[in-house]
């Protein structure tokens, strides 16, 4: 199932996408629907209001999770390019819930930043409450699978040794369009970022060094998962940062993010502080 927050004139919905339309869950948003314990049968048997594809305005799958877990450094190739060894434990970090805009809204560029970079991901919800998780339990709790890009300042997150000031301004980081559920446990593949046409990022997530249930299991040894998190599963090499020359985003730049199987987000950016 391809299941959304979407935006209406009278706030929030939850909705299942399908082909033709997409039908009202009976819940605000997917964090709403997924912190129920028979979501997922919930979820199938909706037929509720149905609404036109076509008009249809992505909020973040789930609009104000919890938590937001992030990884660095989580692809072999990019963990090389950086100049890094392969580490024995993830490493994390996190992000604020108003750091997340809709699969389709604008990437803001913080006014003060001028190394603003792309790192597409593939982001894993959770949907079940989990703590301490054997892989098979984390495996379970994942409800499953949505598009992340993690756009990143590069001259806040090298100020110092902690990354989050680059990594969480306002309106920053496109999360959508949809949730696509699990149902054999199988993980997205290719995954690829594209900067005004041109292909940046291209990678599968078999070069993932700690896969989203080993994410889950860690994670969850550190602080209980709850329905509705988020977890950025890490980004491939081909990031601005490290190209040479390097690149960055500019106003205007048209950013496309790929997960195979799941769908795209594409964001126009714009300065923080002007229309768009």
């Amino acid at each position: 199932m391809r299941l959304a927050t979407v935006r209406t004139a009278e706030g929030t919905r939850a909705v299942r996408v399908e082909d033709d339309d997409a039908v009202d869950l009976g819940h605000p948003d997917l964090g709403a629907l997924l912190r129920r314990p028979d979501w997922r049968a919930e979820a199938a048997a909706a037929d509720g209001t149905r609404h036109d594809l076509a008009t249809l305005d992505y909020a973040p799958v789930v609009p104000f999770p919890e938590k937001i877990v992030c990884v660095g450094l989580n692809y072999r190739a990019h963990i090389l390019e950086m100049g890094r060894e392969l580490p024995d434990v993830p490493t994390l970090f996190a992000k604020y819930g108003r750091s997340l805009i809709g699969a389709y809204d604008p990437i803001t560029l913080p006014a003060g930043s001028e190394q603003v970079d792309w790192e597409a991901e593939l982001g894993v919800v959770v949907g079940a409450e989990v703590r301490h998780a054997t892989r098979e339990q984390a495996a379970a709790a994942i409800a499953g699978y949505t598009v992340v890009n993690d756009i990143t300042a590069r001259d806040f997150q090298y100020r110092t040794l902690q990354w989050l000031q680059g990594k969480t301004f306002e309106a920053s980081t496109p999360v959508g369009p949809w949730l696509v559920t699990t149902e054999n446990g199988a993980v997205p593949g290719e995954l690829t970022c594209s900067v005004d046409g041109e292909l940046m990022q291209k990678a599968h997530t078999s070069d993932l060094v700690f896969d989203p249930a080993a994410l889950v299991e860690y994670v969850s040894s550190i602080i209980t998962l709850a329905p509705g998190d988020l977890i950025a599963t890490g980004t491939p090499g081909g990031v601005g940062h490290a190209r040479k020359p390097q690149r960055y985003l500019g106003a205007g730049s048209q950013v496309v993010t790929r997960v195979e199987g799941i769908g795209e987000c594409r964001n126009a950016c714009r300065i923080e502080g002007t229309p768009g």
